[in-house]
């Protein structure tokens, strides 16, 4: 992993595969409160799947790829760990974030030695424009611009890098800090939540706790297998709510 091609090759198959294939990573976690003056308090727990493929960018260069996933996660219950479907009386909107791609070229991507690990670590400062404007969306919307912290750490084995294969076995971090979620109807009130989740790549999609493969089959089975090809934009928590509640 000397040149920026190689790391990138090396994270792409921890985060994905070479050759193509469908990869699912799964993720559990819990997601906390926190505002002025008040105790931090874990409201949700939280669980969620993002199903991937990677194919070449042939019109960007033999070292670019395009990362082609759905991501689909859900609120839980903290107590009882149960996919909840009200919270507070305001009726739950779960992530089916259809697609949720990217596009990857050779950049220095931090790494840090642990012994006979290496992790990965991505750190992704947001702000840009939100979907949702205060004076269209009063009650759901924390700002004109959203604002959040994606912190993702992904760790693999040496030796396994130092193989052949297209894809390794690998686990994963995943914390983010963002406003509060529109649904939970707190407008610009002062505070907001951050998501704290571990995980695992897994050795396929039937992997997925049985549960909440029966959620998806049930709601969005679409969202059991990766897309087939490039499209955009990406949705998100934010434009998936603006798509079910139009402003009027």
């Amino acid at each position: 992993m000397t040149t920026p091609a190689q790391l990138l090759r090396s994270f792409a198959r921890t985060r994905a595969s070479l050759d193509g294939e469908e990869v699912t990573y799964w993720w559990s976690g819990d997601v906390y409160s926190w505002a002025p003056d008040e105790p931090y308090q874990r409201v949700f727990g939280f669980e969620g799947l993002n199903v991937a493929r990677l194919v070449q960018d042939a019109e960007a260069g033999p070292d670019a790829y395009q990362l082609l996933t759905r991501e689909a996660a859900f609120y839980l219950d903290p107590a009882t760990r149960e996919i909840l479907e009200t919270w507070q009386d305001l009726p739950v909107v779960h992530v089916w974030n259809d697609p949720a791609n990217q596009k990857w070229r050779p950049f220095p991507i931090p790494t840090t030695e642990l012994g006979g690990q290496v992790c990965f670590s991505l750190e992704i400062p947001l702000a840009y424009p939100s979907p949702l404007p205060v004076a269209q969306y009063p009650v759901h919307s924390a700002g004109d611009t959203y604002r959040a912290l994606e912190l993702f750490q992904f760790f693999a084995d040496r030796a396994d890098l130092a193989g052949s294969a297209p894809g390794v076995p690998a686990t994963m971090s995943w914390t983010r800090m963002s406003p509060w979620l529109p649904w939970m109807a707190r407008g610009q009130a002062p505070g907001g939540l951050t998501f704290h989740c571990r995980g695992r790549k897994l050795g396929s999609y039937a992997e997925v706790p049985e549960r909440t493969r029966a959620h998806i089959a049930a709601h969005h089975p679409e969202f059991a297998h990766a897309p087939e090809q490039w499209s955009e934009p990406n949705e998100t928590s934010w434009t998936y709510f603006r798509k079910l509640d139009p402003p009027k």
